[in-house]
């Protein structure tokens, strides 16, 4: 039985070591030097498999994951059974199994933090190192209660920016919907007529009417030209030249500046003071507090703040060599903060006023935007709607 088990712990943890999972050196070398049969098994895994592993975690399975798993430890369940129940409870395959293969090492005696670092795309640094921080204290039911509330409130965050963007994208969908439906099928009906009597056109009307030709006659073109700029796009926001590139434009812009800059004020006070208030050092919590901050210059604000706190200097006077990054009155009060000794605290406030900053504005967003989009539409449908209209008046005054 015994054998059994472990043989099935083994192909669960190399099935998402394969697909999701970076292991380190040690890991790799173990893969190799596996029997033959393991290799044979995986050999006959099956095309569903294969798109259950290639599955993403949301963070609302993070959150119930959290949530429960606090309450079962405060009602004296052990962790290992705990995580057992939480793991039948998860509808999602992919954490199910991860979930179990948790449970058995902590069977086995290895630590709770230790097992969730083999799932680095799936708990990040700041889960973890928390998680360790309370098995370390002797307080993880307490952890869990802060790290729910940390993921909680980016859970809403999310939220709150992805439903103030959802009415300009549907608006801006609509836009070049409407748009490509006149190119296809309207302007090469009107095209016959404009030759049929040899009209003049003016030249809104000649460039629309080249545009739609061109369209119709390389669509697969046009698709597959449009699927690689798309993916050269992605490709080149991920590289550090375009995160750099795009994220000062995210920065700078009138609207969008503002709440970039709110967004990741809110996150770094947010995590750093999570992280304090678990007993993580100040270098430590402002390391990993780097990696959750979306922005590239956030990030690397906090990394050499990270590495100037070692030498001495306080948080404060770090963070005001980035004015244009940290405000005057965030700077003071971790001033404050610093001083009598309640910085945690402090953060936690900063977080909270930025938070409802954030949705305050996400709330009246779609308001300030809607008229822009409007006019927009206005003027590229107003635009082909002359284009075509013009030589059509121009036959009418001939006859």
């Amino acid at each position: 039985m015994a054998s059994k088990k472990n043989k099935k712990e083994n192909e669960i943890e190399e099935n998402y070591v394969d697909f999701q999972v970076e292991r380190n050196d040690d890991d790799k070398n173990d893969r190799k030097d596996k029997a033959p049969e393991d290799s044979a098994e995986e050999k006959k895994k099956t095309w569903k498999d294969f798109f259950i592993n290639l599955q993403t975690i949301s963070l609302t399975d993070k959150i119930f994951f959290i949530q429960n798993l606090r309450v079962m430890l405060k009602s004296g369940l052990s962790l290992s059974r705990s995580m057992k129940i939480i793991a039948s409870q998860i509808p999602n395959k992919y954490f199910k199994d991860i979930l179990e293969c948790v449970s058995r090492d902590i069977e086995k005696g290895i630590l709770f933090s230790e097992s969730l670092k083999k799932y680095p795309r799936i708990f990040n640094d700041l889960f973890i190192n928390m998680i360790g921080a309370g098995e370390i204290s002797g307080d993880l039911e307490g952890v869990l209660e802060k790290l729910h509330v940390q993921m909680k409130r980016d859970h809403d965050l999310i939220a709150k920016v992805k439903g103030a963007m959802v009415y300009p994208l549907v608006v801006m969908v609509a836009m070049l919907g409407i748009g490509a439906a006149m190119i296809v099928f309207v302007v090469p009906k009107l095209v016959s007529i404009f030759e049929e009597f040899q009209a003049d056109l003016p030249l809104p009307t000649r460039m629309l009417i080249k545009t739609s030709k061109f369209i119709t006659y390389n669509g697969m073109f046009v698709i597959f030209l449009l699927i690689v700029s798309i993916a050269a796009f992605i490709k080149f926001a991920r590289s550090r030249r375009g995160k750099k590139i795009l994220h000062k434009f995210f920065l700078s812009a009138p609207i969008l500046g503002r709440i970039s800059k709110k967004i990741n004020i809110a996150r770094f006070c947010r995590t750093a003071s999570s992280l304090l208030k678990t007993d993580i050092p100040i270098v430590k919590s402002l390391e990993i507090t780097s990696s959750v901050v979306g922005n590239f210059y956030y990030q690397e604000a906090l990394k050499k703040a990270s590495q100037k706190i070692v030498k001495g200097m306080q948080i404060n006077q770090i963070l005001s060599e980035s004015p244009k990054l940290f405000p005057l009155t965030v700077i003071q009060m971790i001033k404050v903060g610093e001083e009598s000794g309640a910085i945690d605290s402090v953060l936690d406030e900063v977080a909270e006023f930025y938070e409802e900053d954030v949705n305050q504005v996400m709330e009246t967003l779609p308001s300030v935007i809607e008229p822009i989009l409007i006019l927009i539409l206005g003027l590229g449908v107003g635009a082909m709607a002359v284009a075509i209209i013009m030589p059509m008046y121009s036959l009418t005054q001939t006859f």
